[in-house]
């Protein structure tokens, strides 16, 4: 029997003799019935790292597939991509995270160049093609060395070690900038805006960006980093992007202010109040019922109602304040016709609808503070300006508050423009340039264009590489 060859007991039995019983009785089988000749082949299958080179294969030429779609659209001479979404509303631009963001992809490791070029546009800003464009053309060398054999964590190794070594590099290669040198750090936002669809207009945009940057700047000579929240920019259509506009003192609001109770459009040395409140009836967290029997009833509401709006209107005409804005409300509205009845009726210029993700910006714009209940509506709470008026550009309305008597760190960028197409790329072009200043605030070189650092980079690895056993 068979049997007895694989008792501990006994002695070991030469390969030659295995293979011999293995012939003879149908072969050894191993738990899931396999002889040992499949499973050796199951083996021999695996032994070679077959299905993990299928894998790397796959995620290879999957990365170089989303690397070659915005090939094209790298640099000063690179094309423009026209993108249709679904719901047919059309985008045209060469901003690499603009187009890897609307593109619906399956694939992991294609997903992992999307969140490489959204990273680099949070930290960077600028150069999401690049990065995606440099990731590839690493993929496409590590296919060449994996076929000769190399290990991948090999390959990762030396790549770290030639990243280090690449910023040593540069960091010798460049020249220290100077913030006051607004010439230069024009130049820089220029290099970034020549790029992009709205290119022509560079010489306008640039020092736009520049000068925004360096007002939001807490300290040019020792600041280390810019907060672009600080920085808001105001889309509206009409005119073109030559009528755009940097406002430091003041603020740009994209809406009009409220006329439907004969409120004024316009106010001179302005008290400003930034209220977190409604001015209008108070309702209950759940929908309830109110059943009225009869007339009587329905004039005590009204009254009472009045007289709870009328309590606040007057808190906020003994505070001195003349221009109201209200933050946006869910729940309920921020005012109904009898509060701006009132208001008008007051002269206070009202303004609602403040987005709650905006309170902060604006505060700091006109050195008011938000106010978030009328037992705390005080004249200390108020922000001053010599200005407020509503314009219209186009077909909109918009708020420009100007002067303000204690301003923060803020500003705002009205950027016009005759279409919905070239108003988005705009904004996309000048966020690009604002990161690009930002850059130089924290690290204060400036290098050379035009693939000369590449070519450095090749020449210095390279000759690091021969030194290498």
């Amino acid at each position: 029997m068979l049997l007895p060859v694989f008792r501990l007991k006994y002695p070991p039995i030469p390969t030659r003799k295995i293979s011999y019983f293995a012939r003879e009785h149908g072969g050894l089988r191993g738990s899931r019935g396999k002889t040992q000749g499949q499973m050796s082949a199951d083996n021999t299958k695996f032994a070679g790292n077959e299905h993990q080179k299928d894998v790397r294969s796959s995620n290879i030429v999957a990365a170089k597939a989303v690397a070659n779609c915005i090939r094209t659209s790298l640099g000063p001479k690179g094309m423009d991509k026209m993108i249709t979404s679904a719901s047919g509303e059309v985008t045209i631009t060469n901003d690499g995270a603009t187009i890897l963001g609307k593109m619906e992809v399956q694939h992991p490791a294609a997903k992992m160049l999307m969140d490489l070029s959204s990273a680099q546009d949070v930290e960077a800003g600028d150069g999401t093609t690049s990065v995606v464009v440099i990731a590839g053309a690493l993929l496409n060398a590590a296919e060449r060395l994996l076929s000769r054999g190399l290990h991948p964590s090999v390959i990762s190794k030396a790549w770290q070690k030639a990243a280090v070594m690449s910023v040593d590099i540069l960091k010798k290669a460049a020249i220290p900038v100077d913030l006051s040198d607004r010439k230069s750090l024009i130049k820089a936002a220029s290099t970034s805006l020549n790029s992009k669809v709205i290119g022509g207009y560079s010489d306008q945009l640039a020092p736009i960006a520049v000068d925004a940057v360096l007002g939001v700047c807490e300290d040019i000579k020792s600041g280390t980093n810019v907060d672009l929240h600080d920085i808001k920019l105001v889309k509206k259509m009409g005119g073109t992007l030559e009528d755009t506009e940097l406002v430091l003192n003041g603020l740009v609001l994209d809406q009009g202010c409220v006329k439907t109770a004969g409120g004024p459009t316009k106010m001179q040395d302005c008290k400003i109040g930034l209220i977190q409140f409604c001015l209008s009836a108070p309702k209950t967290d759940m929908e309830n019922s109110v059943i009225v029997a009869d007339s009587a009833q329905i004039d005590r509401i009204f009254r009472e109602e009045r007289r709870y709006i009328l309590k606040m209107i007057k808190k906020i005409v003994k505070a001195g304040c003349n221009v109201l804005l209200v933050q946006k409300s869910i729940l309920r509205d921020a005012t109904n016709q009898l509060s701006q009845h009132y208001l008008a009726k007051k002269k206070i210029m009202l303004i609602q609808d403040i987005e709650r993700k905006d309170i902060e910006f604006v505060s700091k714009s006109l050195g008011c503070k938000p106010i978030a209940s009328i037992d705390a509506f005080t004249p200390d709470m108020l922000g001053e300006a010599k200005m407020c008026t509503e314009e219209t550009i186009g077909t909109g309305k918009i708020i420009r508050i100007s002067e303000v008597a204690k301003p923060g760190k803020a500003a705002t960028v009205l950027l016009q423009g005759s279409n919905r197409l070239v108003l988005d790329e705009a904004d996309r072009s000048m966020h690009d340039a604002l990161c690009v200043i930002r850059c130089l605030v924290k690290m204060r070189f400036l290098t050379a264009g035009g693939a000369a650092n590449e070519a450095e980079l090749t020449y210095q690895l390279s000759k690091e590489a021969q030194t290498m056993g």
